[in-house]
């Protein structure tokens, strides 16, 4: 791979780098057989875009990939990542949004591990304050296992505003508050939602958790009084995604 791409894969990552910055994206592979309406929803858009696509046997494409879960696609991209605002994500979801927006993460390694676990759980990105985080770095990367190439990392000037203009776009705001009179599972999350949550100890921001439209907390049934922003972070929305699932 020349030295300015850098490979990312996933339909939702594809997919959404092709929506936002199609001129950013140097050719799609995809693997050899699949011939399933979303992958032909795929190959049209990239073809709409003018980007090549190539077919590749499943053994390349996990080559390529490093064996990681790429759906049977991947796509190299300019390495010089643009910037997407949490618009670029939700105009382009078909799906109730679910949102991961984390106020005071400051440690790599748990902003790596909160990526991978807002890939498990589906959701549509993860969101940070310019100040007061650590941003992606090296670290950051490679804890999060690949997940930092297939969830889109927005970064903001001001949380608090963006937290409201999530909600003027119909989306639920939930900050996770130990205190909380009521527990995540009281709390329907099957429309758009937003999990905020704060660094362990510190919790969430005066300003972020006034903001928020209500405040839920994880029921502990042990001596411990708090958990990892990542462990919390996958029981919150591994909630949502069970609430959308169940039938």
């Amino acid at each position: 791979m020349a030295e300015d791409t850098r490979l990312i894969h996933g339909f939702h990552a594809v997919t959404a780098k092709l929506r936002h910055d199609p001129e950013g994206v140097r050719e799609i592979c995809i693997a050899a057989g699949r011939q399933d309406a979303r992958m032909r929803d795929l190959v049209q858009l990239a073809e709409s875009r003018g980007v090549r696509v190539v077919t590749l046997d499943a053994a390349r494409l996990d080559g390529m990939t490093g064996n990681a879960r790429h759906q049977g696609v991947a796509a190299k991209v300019a390495a010089q990542q643009r910037y997407l605002t949490v618009d670029d994500v939700l105009d382009g979801l078909s799906e109730p949004a679910l949102l991961l927006v984390l106020d005071g993460v400051t440690d790599p390694h748990n902003l790596g591990a909160c990526l991978r676990v807002a890939d498990a759980a589906g959701a549509h990105a993860v969101i940070a304050p310019k100040d007061r985080a650590c941003g992606l770095n090296a670290t950051a990367i490679k804890v999060a296992s690949g997940a930092a190439d297939t969830v889109p990392y927005l970064v903001v000037t001001n949380l608090a505003r963006s937290l409201r203009e999530m909600k003027e776009r119909g989306i639920w705001t939930i900050g996770a508050a130990g205190e909380a009179q009521q527990d995540l599972y009281a709390i329907d999350q099957k429309g758009p939602t937003a999990w905020v949550l704060g660094a362990e100890g510190e919790g969430l921001r005066r300003l972020t958790r006034d903001t928020c439209d209500e405040l839920a907390r994880i029921p502990m049934h042990g001596s411990v009084e708090s958990l990892n922003v990542s462990v919390a972070s996958g029981v919150c929305l591994f909630e949502a995604r069970r609430q959308r699932t169940a039938r």
